[in-house]
């Protein structure tokens, strides 16, 4: 008997990249396309964990007899959920939230078994930004990288020279947890 695929539902290359990482590629990439809007008077943690579930859940019927991995990256500024920018706009007003303040990142990640279990972890991380001022703010919007990201960031590019002090899970701020992904697979009997 042929041993159950893993699918990554995530089109995310910085989650691509840290399960190969950690030595478990995915056999296959099948972003789940779901609307992301918040539910009125929904919580960050909440909403973190909804969405990673919704999207293991939408891939894991059109893949059956497989590993489904899915997560969902959240910025949140107290009860805020800070939204992936499209636009110029939107990530300056991120980035002036952020400045000078500590922020929460939230990762939901859930694994869907063959069996059709589901396991879920919510994984938090703390992050300060020192406080930016107009050129640095200029500069990172001009980057172009803000585009998509939680937040308006990612840590891992130009934005790290912004960030004095985390605590906890630098890969969830990235995309994804490992530590817990591992865990979880292995839990789960997936050997690759």
């Amino acid at each position: 008997m042929a041993a159950a695929r893993f699918i990554l539902a995530s089109a995310s290359p910085r989650r691509r990249d840290l399960l190969r990482q950690i030595g478990l590629p995915p056999d296959a990439i099948d972003p789940a396309d779901l609307d992301e809007t918040p539910l009125k008077g929904e919580l960050p943690p909440a909403y973190a964990k909804r969405i990673a579930r919704d999207k293991a859940e939408a891939v894991a019927a059109r893949q059956q007899d497989a590993y489904v991995l899915a997560a969902d990256t959240v910025v949140a500024l107290g009860r805020r959920i800070l939204p992936k920018p499209a636009d110029m706009a939107t990530a300056r007003s991120c980035l002036e939230k952020l400045s000078g303040r500590r922020h929460r990142v939230l990762g939901g990640i859930t694994l869907i078994r063959p069996d059709g279990t589901c396991s879920q972890r919510l994984v938090t991380t703390a992050v300060r930004f020192k406080r930016l001022d107009e050129i640095e703010i200029q500069a990172y919007l001009e980057s172009g990288e803000w585009d998509g990201k939680a937040g308006g960031y990612a840590i891992q590019g130009f934005a790290a020279a912004f960030i004095p002090w985390i605590n906890g899970s630098y890969d969830n701020v990235v995309g994804l947890a490992v530590d817990q992904v591992w865990n979880l697979l292995r839990g789960a009997g997936y050997r690759p």
